[in-house]
């Protein structure tokens, strides 16, 4: 996806970082964030996308002592983590989130060593981010993503290809978008899945014109 052509519109340096969040419910606050886990994507500049090359030998991820006492113990079933064992031995989210906006900030560094503004993706992003943004500001007082710096791939998707948003899923998406790595509900894991498929995403022309 490279330069387009026209006006000339103000690009700022983007760092896309994939996050994959697991929970035990709902939403943030009477439930907890079990585990998160972050790659970078790829960096945007006035040159085009790049992506990262090291998505699979790289990433953040933290499992993290639960901050309520109310659960569903469907939601965690999900991540495959023990409760009492989170409970024991998670690190405390201040912590987690603290030393996730140092790794951030490290990240923000592209490899022409410019500096990028740090945008979150996921697929889908709605619900990773209303627990990583609620995290990040509830432990740390603030959003290195500030409050809107998300990205929905299943939107991005939608204006690629021309279709209707309801409906989206993996299966209707051509096979040449989707990564050749496995989804296991482990957050880094799938955030490495996820950072995959926005690189494909974002070098895709589109879909191919019959007739």
């Amino acid at each position: 996806m490279g330069k387009r052509s026209g006006a000339a519109v103000k690009v700022t340096p983007t760092v896309y970082v994939s996050v994959d969040v697991e929970a035990d419910g709902p939403i943030p606050g009477p439930y907890s964030m079990v585990s998160f886990g972050a790659v970078v994507a790829g960096w945007h500049d006035a040159d085009g996308f790049r992506r990262s090359g090291n998505v699979e030998s790289s990433g953040f991820y933290r499992e993290l002592r639960p901050v309520s006492d109310t659960w569903v113990p469907e939601a965690l079933a999900v991540s495959g983590l023990d409760r009492a064992a989170l409970l024991a031995g998670g690190t405390e989210p201040g912590v987690a989130m603290r030393a996730f906006t140092g790794w951030l900030e490290q990240s923000r560094t592209g490899p022409d060593g410019r500096r990028y503004r740090p945008v979150m993706v996921g697929y889908p992003a709605v619900y990773d981010w209303q627990f990583l943004y609620w995290y990040l500001v509830r432990f740390t007082g603030s959003s290195p993503f500030g409050h809107s710096g998300c990205l929905d791939m299943k939107t991005l998707y939608a204006a690629r290809a021309g279709v209707p948003f309801a409906g989206i899923g993996k299966r209707s998406m051509p096979g040449e978008l989707l990564p050749g790595l496995p989804h296991t509900h482990h957050a880094l894991d799938d955030a490495r899945e996820q950072a995959v498929l926005f690189a494909n995403l974002m070098e895709w022309e589109g879909p191919e014109l019959s007739g």
